[in-house]
This record gives structure tokens, sequence and C-alpha cells, in this order.
């Protein structure tokens, strides 16, 4: 199996889950997100875990293309250096948090787009077949 669909698959129904969450616990997820940038120690934790997650992407799937796939390799990076921030400035990462969180109806509106996005991934991961290749093409596969 290709890489790309191969994180495809692991990134989009996390998405889901994440941006259902989102949806339908707001008050939950905004009281979860108080709890969580009231700890350094879970900011730090949390940091380690996306900085293993974006090396792992990184160092897996560093494509820079003209399709889906660099989506991938976007959100590795943005997972590494994420992880990097919060390891390295938990208590600027807990000020930005509580600023985000503050805005009204952010937990709908990005967990709508976390939907979306991780349906588009699933979508590319699971079910989207792939072209035949020119080779294929010749010998009159598909």
């Amino acid at each position: 199996m290709q890489t790309s669909k191969l994180f495809a698959r692991f990134i989009g129904p996390i998405f889901i889950a994440i941006g259902l969450a989102q949806v339908i616990n707001t008050e939950v997820l905004r009281t979860l997100a108080g709890q969580f940038l009231e700890s350094y120690a879970l900011i730090f934790i949390a940091g380690l875990m996306a900085m293993l997650a974006g090396l792992a992407i990184v160092n897996f799937h560093n494509l820079w293309v003209r399709d889906w796939r660099v989506v991938i390799t976007v959100f590795g990076w943005l997972a590494l250096i994420g992880g990097v921030i919060r390891i390295v400035l938990p208590q600027q990462t807990a000020r930005i948090g509580t600023a985000i969180f503050g805005i009204p109806n952010i937990t709908v509106a990005s967990g709508v787009i976390t939907i979306a996005l991780g349906a588009w991934l699933a979508y590319a991961g699971y079910i989207e077949k792939p072209k035949p290749t020119p080779r294929a093409k010749r010998r009159g596969r598909k």
C-alpha cells in the first residue's frame, strides 16, 4: 500500500472523530481544553506526542507534490513545529490556546472543518481507486 494512503487512513478517521466531538460535545470540549491549558505538564506531553507524530510523517512522507498527498506532508510539518513549540514554550502555548478558545463558536466552526478534512482524507485513503500507471495503460490493463 502506498504510504500516502496509509497515513490518510490514520489521519482521516482521527480527524472525523475529533471534529464530531467538537460539534456534538462543544461545552465538554471547551472545558477539556481549559483544563488542558492549565497544565504545563500536559502541554509538554502533548508536544512530545505531536513531535513524534510529525517526525514519523516527515521521515516517511516528505512529499512536496501538486496533489492531495501534500496535505499529509503539511500536517507532518505542522505537527512537528507545533510539538516543538509546546515543548519549548508551554506558557505561551497556554496563553494562545486560551485566547483561541475565547472566540465564540470556534469549537463548532473548527469541528466542521476538521470533519470535512477527515472525510476527504478517509476517502483518499480508503475509497479512491489508484489511477493506472502509463505502463499499465499501454498493456491494456486497468
